[in-house]
C-alpha cells in the first residue's frame, strides 16, 4: 500500500525527535562540564587582580612617605645648610669605594672624599639598615648646622637624593680619639700635653652646648669614638644624632627611649630614662678617667679586673696610690703631677653617682685650669654597673651609634642594674 505524503512526513518527524533530544542532552551535559573551569579561571582572575592592586596601593603609600620625608628634610636644608649634589658626592668618594671607606656606625658607613678644589671631606651615609631614620638625620642637620666651635666638628653640607640620606663634615685625618688611646701603637704619641689639651678641649664643646650656644643642648652619647681629631690633635665632639634640645627652664626630662654606650651613661638615665646637663657631664668624668689611664671603661676591662674602670679609679686615688692609674706610657716625669691629679680629682667628682653632686661643666673647666685643688670636695663612690654581655670593640672613625627601645650600645652590651657592694 502506497503512504500518503501525509503519513510519511509525520513518520519523519517522528524519527528525528529522538536523535534531537539525544544532542539537545548532550549539549546541556557540556555546557554543565564547562563550568567549573570558567568560575576557576574568574576566581584567579580576580585574586591576581586583587594582588596588583594591594601591590600598586603599597607602592604609592611608601613612595609616599619617602616624598613625605625628603620634603621635610629639603626645606631645612636648603635655609640652614647647602645641599650637594649626589653625582658630586659619587665623584668625590669614587663612588662610594671599599678603599675610601674610614669605618661604620650605627648611622652607617663613613667615606673620605675629595672634592674637585681638593678639599677633603667625610661622608656620613644613612645605611638602608640603620635603625637611625629620617628624624635622627633630620636633629643632626638641625642642631650641627647652628652650632659653631672650634671643639665641635663642622658639618659642610647634606644630600637627600634618590632615597640617599648623606651628611658632608669637614675632615679630621688622625680620625676618632680611640684609635689613639685604647692599647694601639698610636698611643706613645699622647703625651701629656696633648692629653691635657684633648681634655681642656672636650670641656670647652660640652660647656658651650650646655650654657655657651643660644641653644641648651645635652649631647646623650658623649664617647671617645665620638671626639675627632685635627691634623693638630684638638679634639672636636662629633654625632649629633641623639642630642636633645633643652628649654631654658627644664632642668631634666624623663624618656623611655634610652640611647648610648655601655660605660658612659649615667646612672640615673640608664636605670631611670631621666637624662639632663649631668648626664652628659659623668660621660665627660669617664672620658678623663680613659684619657689618664689608657683603658675603656668597658666590659673587657670588666672580664679583667672584675670591676670597672671608675671604681679602680676611686680605689686608687683613696689608697693614695694615684700614680699606679696613670697609662704606663706615661713614665715618671713626663708629666705634672699637679695637672694630672687636678683632672683626676675633678673626673672623679664627675662620674658620682649623684647628679647633684657632680659639677657643672663650667665648674669643671674652672677644676681643671685652676691652681687650686685644696678646696676641692672630696669625690664619693662612683656607682656599679652590672656586666650582661659580651664587648666588641667598635670602629674608629664611627660617627654613630644604634638606637633601641631598650639600653644598648654600639658594643652590644647594656647597663642592666646598679648593684651595692
Amino acid at each position: 500500500m502506497v503512504e500518503s505524503p501525509y503519513r510519511l512526513r509525520h513518520r519523519r518527524l517522528m524519527d528525528t525527535a529522538p536523535a534531537a533530544a539525544i544532542s539537545s542532552d548532550s549539549g546541556h551535559s557540556g555546557s554543565n562540564g564547562g563550568m567549573p573551569i570558567m568560575v576557576s579561571i574568574l576566581v584567579v582572575v580576580i585574586i591576581c587582580t586583587l594582588c596588583y592592586c594591594v601591590y600598586c596601593w603599597r607602592w604609592r603609600k611608601r613612595n609616599a612617605v619617602k616624598r613625605t620625608e625628603i620634603e621635610r628634610l629639603r626645606p631645612l636644608s636648603n635655609s640652614d645648610l647647602p645641599v650637594m649634589d649626589l653625582s658630586l658626592i659619587q665623584a668625590a668618594t669614587n663612588n662610594f669605594s671599599k678603599d675610601n671607606k674610614l669605618g661604620e656606625g650605627g648611622f652607617g658607613p663613613v667615606y673620605r672624599g675629595v672634592l674637585d678644589g681638593g678639599s677633603e671631606i667625610a661622608v656620613k651615609r644613612l645605611s638602608a639598615r640603620s635603625r637611625q631614620g629620617a628624624e635622627e638625620f633630620r636633629n643632626e642637620v638641625e642642631l650641627i648646622a647652628k652650632l659653631q666651635h672650634r671643639n665641635l666638628v663642622r658639618l659642610l653640607g647634606c644630600c637627600v637624593e634618590n632615597d640617599e640620606k648623606m651628611l658632608v663634615y669637614e675632615y679630621l685625618p688622625n680620625r676618632s680619639l680611640d684609635a689613639f688611646l685604647f692599647g694601639t701603637a698610636r698611643t706613645a704619641h699622647l703625651d701629656w700635653r696633648m692629653r691635657q689639651s684633648i681634655i681642656l678641649g672636650i670641656a670647652r664643646g660640652l660647656l658651650y652646648l650646655h650654657e655657651d650656644s643660644y641653644l641648651k643642648i645635652v649631647h646623650r652619647d658623649l664617647k671617645a669614638s665620638n671626639v675627632l681629631l685635627d691634623n693638630k690633635m684638638n679634639p672636636k665632639i662629633s654625632d649629633f644624632g641623639m642630642a636633645k634640645i633643652f628649654e631654658d627652664e627644664v632642668i631634666e626630662v624623663n624618656t623611655g627611649h634610652v640611647v648610648g654606650t655601655y660605660g658612659y651613661m649615667a646612672p640615673e638615665y640608664a636605670m631611670e630614662g631621666v637624662f639632663s646637663v649631668k648626664s652628659d657631664v659623668f660621660s665627660f668624668g669617664v672620658l678623663v678617667l680613659e684619657i689618664l689611664s689608657g683603658q675603656r671603661n668597658g666590659a673587657m676591662y670588666m672580664q679583667e679586673h672584675q670591676h670597672t674602670l671608675i671604681q679602680d679609679a676611686w680605689k686608687f686615688w683613696n689608697e693614695d696610690r694615684a700614680a699606679e692609674f696613670m697609662d704606663a706610657s706615661l713614665e715618671d716625669g713626663a708629666y705634672s703631677k699637679d695637672e694630672a691629679w687636678r683632672c683626676y680629682h675633678a673626673g672623679l667628682l664627675c662620674v658620682q653617682e649623684s647628679p647633684e653632686l657632680r659639677p657643672t661643666m663650667s665648674s669643671a673647666l674652672l677644676m681643671l685650669i685652676s691652681d687650686q685643688t685644696t678646696s676641692l670636695p672630696s669625690p664619693q663612690r662612683p656607682p656599679l654597673f652590672a656586666r650582661t654581655k659580651k664587648a666588641v670593640s667598635p670602629s674608629g672613625y664611627s660617627f654613630g651609634t644604634e638606637t633601641t627601645s631598650k639600653t644598648q650600645s654600639v658594643n652590644d652590651v647594656s647597663i642592666t642594674m646598679i648593684q651595692p657592694r
